[in-house]
């Protein structure tokens, strides 16, 4: 697999827009209602990266931008970063969104030395689930009605990894 992980730009916005826009997309409450307010979204990015308050990353496959990945550090417990991640549906299921996550860890671990990470994910998001089994994370817990997508609230998983 030959996967090339970059920081996010403003030009992947068209492609971001592309992706989320997907109404397979029903785990996924980050959805722009314009290319425009995507574009807002990622020229936030240098600020965050600054404060390092959050690292977003896209990962190219055969040239292609086909997966958002990236790492919020918690407020207030700034050892604990929250992963999210998402992909082109048609590249669903070839590994990549765990090479993503993967490879997202190694630069959390040379870069922010952090202590601990998490995912969340709705309680049917059974690809995710398995992205993070894959990736070594423990389920610790069910949060009900945690995340609002689309007026539907859905509970979710708590997944985590001490990675120092």
């Amino acid at each position: 697999m030959k996967t090339e992980i970059r920081p996010q730009r403003v030009s992947d916005a068209n492609r971001f827009y592309e992706i989320l826009s997907s109404p397979n997309f029903i785990y996924f409450s980050a959805k722009p209602k314009s290319i425009e307010d995507e574009k807002n979204f990622l020229k936030l990015n240098p600020q965050k990266r600054r404060e390092k308050s959050e690292f977003n990353f896209s990962i190219i496959y055969n040239n292609i931008n086909v997966v958002a990945v990236g790492v919020r550090i918690i407020q207030g417990r700034a050892y604990t970063g929250e992963i999210g991640y998402f992909i082109d549906e048609q590249y669903w299921g070839k590994g990549i969104a765990t090479d993503a996550v993967l490879r997202l860890e190694e630069f959390i671990k040379s870069k922010l030395k952090l202590h601990r990470l998490e995912i969340f994910m709705a309680k049917g998001n059974k690809a995710s689930r398995r992205i993070a089994i894959k990736c070594g994370y423990q389920r610790e817990g069910l949060l009900k009605e945690m995340l609002l997508v689309e007026k539907v609230w859905h509970d979710c998983y708590l997944y985590g990894k001490i990675i120092s």
